[in-house]
């Protein structure tokens, strides 16, 4: 939180570029990363005790299986079904998209 390097609107432009995210995005998502840095560095102002200080920034070498990649194996049906899904999903970002668009306008 107070690293002075960290740049949400490079992690945005990245994000966006990674995901082929509109440019919209690009202006919500540092908004958002910053409105909740402001609220954690509010709420631990006011808190009673400190957050815990980090003294690595790796994960210990048992919390790897839980948090590497992993293989699923999928029959075609299941891979079809997954792709509808995220077919859906994809309409449903662009039609909530559309609505926020003309919120903001």
């Amino acid at each position: 939180m107070s690293e002075q390097s960290n740049n949400p609107e490079d992690f945005a432009q990245v994000l966006c570029a990674e995901l082929s995210l509109g440019g919209e995005f690009r202006a919500i998502i540092p908004y958002s990363i910053r409105g909740q840095l402001n609220w954690n560095q509010k709420t631990c102002a006011f808190s009673e005790s400190p957050l815990p200080t980090v003294d690595g920034s790796f994960r210990n070498p048992s919390d790897c299986e839980q948090w590497g990649p992993f293989l699923e194996t999928l029959t075609d049906a299941e891979i079809e079904k997954k792709m509808r899904d995220q077919d859906r999903n994809a309409r449903r970002m662009r039609r909530l998209v559309g609505k926020i668009t003309f919120i903001i306008s």
